[in-house]
């Protein structure tokens, strides 16, 4: 029995001993990564290059509407310049200095937009006969048109009428409200469309 009792401790030495080379050792650690520097410069040069694009995309779009923006001013500038009004002195058909200026820059819209042909409509106030104003406010229109010509317009690119005292613009019988009524208005009647900057 003493012989059990000391093999007892060996046995149990063993068993032991197989139970630990029957256990799988714990896995090792995953390799540290490996920095590779050409991959990391390569994908920020991608980044480099989206961003310079879309940078690029957004200053063409800006430079897009800027230039879109100044071609609306400009047609506007040459519309207000061949549809603004002259106004007259009581009774006459001579143009006066501020109307020969604004002439002067129906001209150079005229110039700049071949295509476009202009009514002008003599008015008058309300003072005189119905057949006198009538006559005035053709005389108006033929005055503004004959100093157009006279500067280098076609005479087939503008038409005048007469609407005498029949459209007024203010009422009143004070010389606040007939100097508004004494004009010439411009119509555009063909080539407005695509108006060109009056250079």
């Amino acid at each position: 029995m003493t012989r059990t009792i000391r093999l007892a401790p060996i046995a149990l030495l063993a068993a032991a001993a197989l139970a630990a080379c029957g256990k799988k050792a714990p896995p090792a650690p995953p390799p540290a990564p490996v920095v590779n520097q050409d991959s990391i410069n390569a994908e920020q040069a991608r980044r480099d290059s989206i961003a310079r694009a879309e940078q690029a995309r957004r200053d063409s779009l800006a430079k897009a509407q800027a230039d879109a923006d100044r071609l609306r001013q400009a047609q506007a500038a040459a519309r207000k310049a061949l549809t603004d009004v002259i106004y007259f002195d009581f009774d006459t058909d001579s143009l006066t200095n501020a109307s020969r200026g604004t002439l002067d820059a129906k001209i150079a819209a005229l110039s700049a937009n071949p295509d476009v042909k202009l009514r002008v409509a003599g008015n008058t106030d309300d003072r005189g006969s119905d057949e006198y104003n009538l006559a005035l406010g053709q005389r108006r229109a033929a005055s503004a048109k004959r100093y157009l010509t006279d500067h280098g317009i076609t005479a087939d690119r503008i038409d005048v009428i007469s609407y005498g005292e029949e459209r007024p613009v203010a009422t009143g019988e004070d010389e606040a409200a007939w100097s508004q009524n004494r004009r010439d208005e411009f119509e555009i009647t063909a080539g407005g469309d695509n108006l060109k900057a009056t250079p």
